[in-house]
């Protein structure tokens, strides 16, 4: 007997949700509220072994994923080499990824600009309305579309996004753009700058059309930035006056609230890191928030990914648990019946969900915290900058994080 799925949200989340499931037997309709093809606008992703795994099972393939990078390095105000230590790993893009898993969905399975309204879960069946009227059932709905999930708004209402005190700025530098000096002494590492009160992330993915030639490639700047919930308030903001609830769209950002990022980097940020900022394509911003879902799933409607819970991108885990939350909900859905496969797959993921998250904030945290007796603004005496060298963008461990020493 065949079983049929409704994915709200075409995100790379919702991408595993419905090629593993199809892949299970299941027939599958992804809905996308937006009406063009997605882009992460080559935004970076850091890959673990169990998103390779996972990228495979789903049927693509996991070639030429993206660049391979060997040493982890926190630079000092001055680009000295404070710690270096050997990380192989490779890191791609959100393009990639999106591109592998949505090449693998049949005509007429992906709809775009179809916007999930509400939905009714009738015991044996769940039938969704769209925002234009439509009526769509199924024997499940996956909520997959995002930390602003519609689903997970009609599920769980009280769970809202917490704001965490900073935003993260990101841009991407055309490798052939950058010196030579920089192109030798930063560009191949994943690098990190660790002063008080900010903090750095960057690395080389692929050019655009997953292009991994020297000199084709990009570098992901990522840059967290305390910032009052005041000044969010202005930075969100658009030119027209318009107040722009939880994230802005990149296009609207004001153009004086880039030229105040710039200028800090220039005041605070080492030579090379302002060098790749300013000869980036146009950088922008996103608040990071915290939320976490009591329950993944709920009769027949699951939550997965960011629709359950946003990790700050510290932990470099959102597209990797999006892709574990699919692979647990197609396995436990072959075990046993919609409700109480949902019933497992929620005792299963959702504590995995909240140990990334608190890692995450852990994290987040160090960025506030100085040295005993200085104000560490030069990176070169943070106390826990091996401890951000090896747990920024890796798994966590059952125990929490990794141990250093």
């Amino acid at each position: 007997m065949s079983h049929s799925a409704i994915i709200a949200g075409g995100s790379i989340g919702g991408l595993f949700a419905a090629t593993l499931l199809r892949r299970a037997g299941w027939e599958v309709t992804v809905l996308e509220r937006s009406d063009t093809e997605l882009s992460g606008r080559g935004a970076g992703i850091v890959t673990h072994d169990a998103l390779n795994r996972l990228i495979a099972a789903a049927g693509a393939t996991t070639d030429d994923l993206g660049v391979h990078v060997e040493d982890r390095v926190a630079f000092a105000i001055d680009d000295g080499v404070v710690i270096r230590r050997r990380m192989p790993q490779v890191v791609t893009s959100w393009d990639r990824v999106h591109s592998l898993l949505r090449a693998l969905m049949p005509e007429g399975a992906y709809r775009l600009g179809v916007n999930v309204a509400d939905y009714a879960d009738r015991g044996d069946r769940v039938a969704v309305r769209t925002a234009a009227g439509e009526t769509i059932e199924a024997d499940l709905l996956v909520g997959a579309d995002g930390f602003r999930s519609a689903v997970r708004g009609q599920m769980l209402p009280q769970v809202q996004p917490v704001y965490s005190g900073y935003v993260v700025w990101r841009a991407l530098a055309a490798e052939a753009e950058l010196s030579p000096e920089v192109r030798a002494g930063v560009f191949p590492h994943f690098g990190m700058f660790v002063p008080t009160g900010t903090q750095i992330v960057g690395y080389p993915i692929a050019g655009p059309g997953n292009d991994l030639r020297p000199g084709h490639r990009r570098y992901n700047f990522v840059w967290y930035v305390p910032t009052p919930p005041a000044a969010l308030d202005d930075m969100l903001t658009d030119a027209e006056g318009r107040r722009h609830a939880i994230s802005i769209p990149p296009p609207l950002v004001r153009d004086d609230v880039v030229a105040a990022g710039l200028d800090l980097a220039d005041r605070i940020l080492p030579p090379a890191f302002r060098e790749i900022l300013r000869k980036s394509e146009r950088p922008f911003f996103t608040p990071i928030y915290d939320h976490l879902s009591p329950v993944m799933g709920q009769g027949r409607v699951a939550l997965a990914g960011d629709a359950a819970c946003v990790a700050r991108p510290h932990v470099g885990m959102g597209v990797t648990k999006a892709a574990c939350d699919a692979e647990a909900l197609v396995r436990h859905l072959g075990e046993a019946p919609v409700v109480q496969a949902l019933t497992a797959y929620s005792a299963e993921r959702q504590p995995a969900a909240r140990q990334a998250m608190q890692i995450a904030q852990l994290l987040g945290g160090m960025i506030h915290q100085a040295p005993a007796g200085g104000l560490n603004a030069d990176g070169r005496s943070n106390p826990n900058a091996e401890t951000l060298l090896r747990n920024t963008a890796v798994v966590p461990a059952p125990e929490g994080l990794v141990p250093v020493g």
